[in-house]
């Protein structure tokens, strides 16, 4: 998809030195895929302590094949 963007020109140079990246499309797409990933992962983050435990749950039973 052909997008036109205001991308701050020394900001973008220096992710191009910094990522070793060689053209402006590939730093753009990482980092996109960079900001995806975190969001992703914030979200998993967010579940922390809303997952139901069972104390009786026995684990070590479910692994053994009757």
């Amino acid at each position: 998809m052909a997008t036109n963007l205001d991308i701050d020109r020394g900001l973008l140079e220096k992710a191009l030195r910094l990522g070793g990246k060689k053209t402006k499309k590939a730093v753009v797409i990482e980092a996109l895929e960079e900001y995806v990933r975190r969001l992703e992962q914030l979200k998993i983050i967010d579940l922390f302590g809303n997952v139901d435990f069972d104390p009786a749950y026995d684990y070590k039973k479910q692994r053994r094949r009757e």
